[in-house]
């Protein structure tokens, strides 16, 4: 190889160094995440979306129950006049839905037969909804997700789900499963099943605990770039094989928030935290207040 031509190989090696070091920085996770809240619509936009406003916040996850176009336009005026963006749609049911490892797995998600039919119905009815709000993510529970692939209840639950999945490409929406209730590798295993690309994971880092599922974190190692959306929770493991654990407010149980995101970062994530609290009232709002100062707190330290 000549000079010259070693001068030229090496100039092109280093333009193509520094061009792919560009691109990694391009695509590397923000410093600070933007922080939003879960909160239930309860049939008032307006009152949910000033909730979300008032925490200083420009960004929920709202919880809804009505479809119908007084809602639609009710929740695109809520929006506009308060600011405040709703990347995602979450709704369940109908039916009933019982919280523990006895009731649960007959009563969630699309797994039970009984109810199976109109909760697929009742999400393509969501899928609409959110269509006509701008909405591009819609999100639910799977359910008790079998992990035995050969049992007849899990595929009937993968083919509801690419049922609902193909309503929401159409719509042009991804589909996020709140996972939690099956482990990390039968989640993956639905996803792969379903064989659909706008399916993600709606990585609620509580569940797993209060479920018995398993952290967080370990998850992320196998969930990877499905998770879309993460909902920071906080909880402690369970101690009675029926009962889940118990949520508590963020920083106070078992989730290694340090850990969780710097593996965020790690995977380049680059959606929002939409804190999730599962209590009403004042004290909701004040542990939501400290869960953004102690976030905020540790997404500037692991910066």
């Amino acid at each position: 190889m000549t000079d010259r031509t070693r001068r030229t190989f090496l100039g092109a090696a280093l333009a193509g160094g520094a061009a792919c070091l560009n691109a990694r920085r391009a695509s590397a996770a923000p410093t600070e995440w933007p922080l939003g809240m879960f909160v239930n619509c309860g049939g008032d936009p307006d009152r949910a979306l000033k909730q979300v406003a008032d925490l200083g916040l420009g960004l929920c996850e709202l919880y809804t129950e009505e479809f119908d176009d007084d809602q639609a336009t009710r929740l695109r005026k809520a929006m506009e006049r308060h600011k405040v963006e709703v990347p995602v749609i979450f709704t369940m049911g109908p039916g009933p839905q019982s919280w523990d490892h006895k009731q649960g797995p007959p009563t969630n998600g699309l797994v039970p037969r009984p109810y199976r039919k109109q909760r697929v119905e009742r999400l393509k009815q969501a899928s609409d909804f959110a269509r006509r709000c701008g909405i591009k993510k819609l999100e639910t529970h799977c359910g008790y997700v079998p992990e035995d692939p050969n049992d007849p209840l899990y595929q009937e639950t993968v083919t509801a789900l690419r049922e609902v999945a193909e309503h929401c490409k159409r719509n042009g929406q991804t589909l996020l499963y709140h996972a939690g209730a099956e482990t990390p590798v039968t989640m993956l295993r639905t996803i792969r099943d379903v064989g659909l690309d706008n399916q993600g994971i709606g990585l609620d880092t509580a569940n797993g605990i209060m479920y018995g599922t398993g952290h967080p974190a370990d998850a992320l190692e196998v969930y990877g770039h499905h998770v879309k959306t993460v909902n920071p929770k906080d909880a402690n493991w369970p101690t009675d094989p029926i009962e889940l654990g118990q949520e508590v407010p963020i920083g106070a149980g078992k989730v290694d928030f340090p850990r969780v995101l710097r593996k965020l970062r790690e995977l380049n994530y680059h959606g929002p935290l939409i804190i999730e609290r599962e209590i009403g009232g004042p004290q909701q709002i004040e542990d939501i207040r400290k869960a953004i100062v102690f976030l905020k707190g540790l997404m500037r330290g692991t910066g």
